[in-house]
């Protein structure tokens, strides 16, 4: 029978849940999500205008710290609605240099304050486990997008049985304490398959193809909008 979804809390808003996870290695998976998306994007081309950028759910801002580490001409809105992780984020934004270029800010993202087409792409990490119906999420990241812009969004794939699960909790947190694997325990089980991730992009009017399994652990929803 294939493993069932099990939610996680939506907000890991203690002190404790926010140092955790930061402290938890996501160098790597970080820097892939950045050249991935930089690879679908092509932000990398010169642009003339400063490029807007949100990311949803974006923790304690690593995500946008490393695309910033990147010297391209753009200003990141991260938001989150853990207020402990947004300190610890305006933490390490501020110590890598980028409080000019990134913005935090507590915002529900399925209720984002921003206008229709305000962003030249939408970025999230890890955000859509956490909510137990992703479908106004997604709705919503695809809204505040320009036509043309870029909808990019990774998550945990949930894994096929708690055998598979198990062998992922111990290849990818074997160095971590024994509260964060289990919190990456937990999001594994939290987690969607593509499955159930293609038939979200479709009943939010989006093309199922945009969403692909893209690594033993990840799935992917890469797209341009509008177009």
């Amino acid at each position: 029978m294939p493993l069932q979804r099990i939610l996680e809390p939506e907000v890991m808003d203690s002190a404790q849940e926010a140092i955790d996870y930061d402290t938890m290695d996501h160098s790597n998976v970080n820097r892939v999500f950045v050249d991935d998306l930089l690879a679908f994007s092509q932000f990398e081309k010169p642009s003339v205008t400063e490029m807007r950028v949100l990311d949803v759910g974006t923790g304690t801002a690593q995500i946008p710290v490393e695309l910033c580490g990147r010297q391209l001409p753009l200003h990141v809105t991260g938001v989150d609605l853990a207020e402990e992780m947004l300190k610890v984020g305006n933490q390490n934004v501020a110590a890598a240099g980028f409080a000019q270029n990134i913005t935090l800010e507590r915002v529900d993202a399925k209720q984002l304050p921003y206008a229709a087409g305000t962003f030249d792409a939408v970025i999230s990490n890890s955000i859509v486990h956490h909510i137990p119906d992703p479908l106004q999420v997604i709705a919503e990241m695809a809204r505040v997008v320009r036509a043309g812009g870029v909808l990019f969004v990774r998550d945990l794939l949930r894994p096929d049985d708690e055998a598979e699960l198990e062998q992922l909790v111990s290849t990818y947190a074997a160095d971590t304490n024994n509260e964060q694997r289990q919190l990456f325990r937990q999001s594994l089980y939290a987690a969607l398959t593509v499955a159930e991730v293609k038939s979200l992009l479709t009943t939010a009017g989006l093309p199922a193809q945009w969403c692909a399994q893209t690594t033993d652990r990840h799935w992917t929803i890469a797209g341009r909008c509008g177009v």
